[in-house]
């Protein structure tokens, strides 16, 4: 059995638009990235809030 195989019953297809959805994990780097950008954000919100 070919392993690329095993789990084509755990991708869905949506019919209209044609994009696949599959059952994963999130890369590491990416939640880096997340947690980053609301750290920055946070930090942004508190330091300029009252800035005009």
């Amino acid at each position: 059995m070919n392993s690329e195989n095993e789990h084509d019953h755990d991708i869905h297809t949506y019919e209209y638009s044609g994009i696949q959805e599959r059952v994963g994990k999130v890369n590491t780097w990416l939640i880096v990235v997340y947690a980053a950008l609301l750290i920055w954000g946070v930090w942004y919100l508190i330091t300029f809030w009252n800035h005009a």
